[in-house]
Parts: structure tokens; sequence; C-alpha cells
């Protein structure tokens, strides 16, 4: 009689939060709900800030944003003003799973996992994330792999072009399009390939959220009623359930499942214009204001007589321009933090066009991560509790505005994902709390019988 050895097979879903899966939508979605009866189930609490990049490689890690020195897709790599550089896979300098696996000799398998482009090495292969520019790139490890990719997928799809537009019709047709080609790539390597440890990754929920959450959501600002769109993120989900499903049945039960998002989404019901705030406030100063709405990195800013700057996103960050430490800095030293206290008074005290408080919420990293390499911003905000985003733009003259500057976009992320775990013998159907993306990575090594780091930040979920 032959043993089936321990396997884990890992499905990521970005951006889907507990209160569609969970708490709405369960009783459609039958694979998934077996799935929930049969396991543990809850809320995912994401890293701060609740974005695909850091979370999914803090998850993958068990370490805090603050430690792998990403606080966000892109980053100031020194005290300059010359703006944010893009993160990549040269990023990340602590070990993720893969890599502790890889190198003991286990067998993996990755699929679409974000911050894996350019690819690395690994004992097994690797298909990169939507952040790789296009598919004539070298996206796969081994680099021959690509053909194959290409083939059995009839051309892979890395991510939906133009999802912040109009073109709906478009963007729903090309969301579907990547979804299959995913899973339709996941499907064969379960079968064709020797793996111990298997992880994909699928962008589509959280395109989705972003181009149709108003339709369905009635508590939307701009909801439209009878809308033809009105289903098509429950349509999609629908869709999802059906490959998840068809993708399970293929694993063996000593192959122990986890389903987890990065972090959840909610309505996005305006911006804050952080740069108009600070030029109203006098924190900053241009040499001649714009007559168009204008990105912060095309103004001309007088950095002599400018204290603070911001940054656009679905959370916003803030520098402060401080002496000894910028080139044209204003802000002494020994008063850094009695600056850095007020600031964050006046930006929680933030209220929309009547007059009500938002209750925005306001980080110090070095409050909130072990450690904080890099250059992180001096403050991270979450604009109404992540209800409203940051606009970095310039040349509205408002404070709040009702769209995204960078195209239309429906829903902000939300600070709690989902995770599903489901492993043989497991009692089920219990819902559990308290758990957080950091726990990932310790769960998958313990049930593959391999020593957790003690750097790992984590603890085993079950």
């Amino acid at each position: 009689m032959v043993i089936n050895k321990k396997k884990v097979f890992v499905l990521g879903l970005d951006s889907i939060p507990p209160e569609l899966l969970f708490d709405r939508w369960l009783n459609q979605l039958p694979n998934i709900k077996r799935l929930v009866s049969e396991g543990l189930y809850g809320g995912l609490e994401s890293t701060i800030p609740a974005i695909t990049c850091p979370a999914w490689p803090s998850m993958m890690t068990s370490a805090n944003p603050g430690r792998l020195g990403l606080y966000g897709f892109r980053n100031r790599s020194n005290y300059n003003y010359d703006g944010l550089c893009f993160a990549s896979s040269k990023t990340i300098k602590i070990d993720t799973v893969w890599d502790i696996l890889s190198r003991i000799g286990k067998k993996v398998v990755l699929i679409g996992i974000p911050m894996t482009y350019p690819p690395k090495p690994v004992n097994g292969c690797m298909v990169t994330c939507f952040m790789t520019p296009d598919t004539k790139s070298q996206y796969t490890y081994p680099a021959g792999l690509k053909a194959e990719v290409e083939g059995i997928t009839n051309g892979y799809i890395l991510d939906v072009d133009e999802f912040r537009s109009e073109k709906k019709e478009y963007i729903l047709k090309k969301i579907y399009d990547m979804t299959e080609k995913r899973f339709k790539l996941t499907k064969k390597y379960i079968h064709s390939r020797e793996w111990d440890f298997f992880m994909m990754v699928e962008m589509g929920p959280d395109r989705i959220h972003h181009a149709f959450w108003k339709y369905f959501d009635e508590t939307h600002p701009k909801h439209p009623s009878g809308s033809e769109y009105k289903d098509a993120i429950l349509n999609y989900y629908k869709y999802l359930d059906k490959e998840i499903g068809e993708t399970l049945a293929l694993l063996d039960e000593n192959t122990m499942v986890l389903i987890v998002s990065d972090h959840g989404s909610k309505k996005m019901v305006g911006g804050i214009c952080i740069n108009e705030w600070l030029i109203q406030n006098c924190y900053m100063k241009l040499v001649e204001y714009p007559k168009t709405t204008t990105p912060f990195n095309k103004l001309m800013v007088d950095w002599k007589n400018t204290s603070v700057w911001g940054e656009g996103g679905y959370y916003g960050r803030v520098f402060l321009n401080v002496q000894g430490r910028e080139p044209h800095g204003v802000i002494p030293k020994h008063n850094y933090e009695n600056f850095r206290n007020e600031l964050i008074r006046k930006l929680e005290d933030l209220r929309d066009e009547n007059g009500n408080n938002i209750n925005t919420k306001v980080f110090k990293p070095e409050e909130i991560y072990s450690e904080c390499a890099g250059v992180p911003p001096d403050l991270i905000v979450y604009y109404g509790n992540l209800d409203w985003r940051s606009i970095g733009s310039v040349g509205s003259g408002s404070i709040w505005a009702d769209e995204n500057d960078t195209g239309p976009d429906d829903a902000n992320h939300s600070q709690q994902g989902i995770f599903i775990l489901k492993k043989n013998g497991h009692l089920g159907g219990i819902r559990k709390n308290g758990t957080t993306l950091y726990d990932v990575s310790p769960t998958i090594l313990q049930y593959l019988d391999v020593k957790i780091p003690e750097n790992m930040e984590g603890r085993v979920i079950a």
C-alpha cells in the first residue's frame, strides 16, 4: 500500500473580504461552503498598509513590512526628492517559504505570486506575477518553461490592463480569460509536476472589485440602480467556486489546503487630496500652482519652503522635509517628534465636505513595525479608515475628490482578508478569530515537518 506524502496547496485570491465570502454569498458557493464546513476559516488580519505589496511578501516570509523595507509598491531609495522606486523580487532579502523548502530539497510550484518578478531559481518551477512588464519578458523559472506555459494556456495573461477604465465589457472578459488560463495551468501542473508545495495567486478578485463594486453595493455613493453589472462580482465568485471545486478534486487527502487573501475590499467613498491639503495648511509651497490636475512628480516644489509632502494610493504616505536628512530640509531634528504629532492631530481631524470627521487613522512606522529597514515614510495614513483613498495630484483646488486620479475605481482595500484551512482529520466548520497573515508560513512549514525559523513572526493556525 502506497502512503501519499504530505503536501501543501495554497490558493491565493487577492482582495477577497470575509464580509462577501462568508457572510453574504457563502450559500451560493457550494465548493467553498463544503471546504468551510470541513475546516477552519475566518478573517486574516493584513499588514499595515493593507495592500498587495507588502502583504503577500509578508505572508510568505512571516516578516512585517518594516523588516522587509517594503512600505508599498513604490518606496524611497534615499532621502532625496527623486520620487519612489518600484519594488521587485530583488527587494526581498528574507527567506520565503519556498526558499526554505527549496533549500532542503522539497519541490515547489509557484504561479502568479505577487513580488516574484523577476523570477529567481527555486527547486521546481515559477511563473511570475502581474508586476511582470508583459509576456515578452522572461516570466518563468526555468526560462524554458515559458514556451510550455504559453502552449498550455494558448497565450498566458499576467494581468488585466485598463481595469481602471470605463471599458467594462472588455474588463469583464479579460478577468475571466485571465482566471481561466491561470486555473488551467494550475490543474495541469498539479498532475504533471512533482511537488511538495504548490501555490497559485489569482488577481481577478482584486480587479473585479475595483471595476464593479458600485454596481452591487447599494450604499456606494455612485451606485446605479438596475445596472446590467449588478451581479458581476457575485457571478465571478460563482465562477471561482467552480474552478476551485475542479482544482481541489485533483488533490489527495494528505494535501493540506489553504485558501487565503492578502487583504479585503470595501467601497470607496472618495479621495483626500493630500498635497492640496498640505498646500492649504501651509506645509507645502509650489513654485507655480498648476493650471490642470498634475501628478506630484511633475510639480515644481519650492523645497526650501516646504516641510511636508505626500503620495497617493489606497493609503497615504507622508514624508517630512528634515534638516540634515533631506537636501533642503526645513524641520529641525529636535522638533521632529513635536512636528509629527501636530501633523497627526490635524490629519486625524480631517473632515468631509459637510464638516463630518471621517475617522482617519495615522501610524508611525516605528510603532507598528519591529524595525524600519530602508527609507520608511514618516507617517502612514488610512483616510477615513480606508473608506477614502489618498490622491497625490495637485490642480483641482479641492481637498476632496469623488474619483481616483489614476482612473475610475469603485473599491478600496480593507484590513481583513480571509483564510480557509483544511487538512485530513481536522474537526471542521469552526470560525476562528485573531489569525494574521504572518501565521500562514509557520502553518505550512509545520505541516511539512520543517523547522520554523525563529525570526518568523506568526503562529501555527492549527
